[in-house]
């Protein structure tokens, strides 16, 4: 049987702000700019999964991942403060922290050797991908 990849987008609405305790209120102003306001801000992410399946399957597979994105991801993060949640509670909310966090909480619900890659869209201009362990490919912050 031949083998595919597929990627599905998913969507949700969260706020976060930049901010590591291990700073000073200069120094974070100094590595987060805007992003450190204490009021924080929210974006609209968008979030690529790219999987390996196996032709002629896809719909049911494309099934079970649509049902584990929205129970794992979307249920989680839409419309929520990053900074409450528990998986940020030693780190900050930088896009590529939230790609490693999306592709950790993924891959432990999918077969194994499914999960290709996760990309999260924050902005425009931000975009973070995470293919495994040791594999962040771009970003920047904001």
């Amino acid at each position: 049987m031949s083998h595919v990849s597929v990627t599905r987008r998913y969507r949700f609405c969260a706020a976060h702000r930049l901010h590591t305790d291990h700073l000073t209120a200069e120094e974070n102003w100094a590595a987060f700019g805007k992003c450190n306001n204490p009021n924080g801000h929210g974006h609209n992410y968008v979030v690529l999964v790219t999987v390996a399946g196996d032709a002629g399957r896809e719909a049911r597979q494309l099934e079970e991942l649509d049902r584990v994105a929205e129970d794992t991801i979307v249920r989680r993060f839409d419309h929520h403060d990053m900074n409450l949640d528990p998986a940020f509670a030693d780190m900050t909310t930088t896009g590529e922290n939230l790609v490693k966090l999306i592709w950790d909480l993924l891959v432990v619900r999918l077969p194994a050797g499914r999960l290709l890659k996760v990309g999260v869209i924050e902005t425009r201009d931000n975009y973070f991908e995470f293919a495994g362990a040791g594999q962040l490919i771009g970003g920047s912050h904001g």
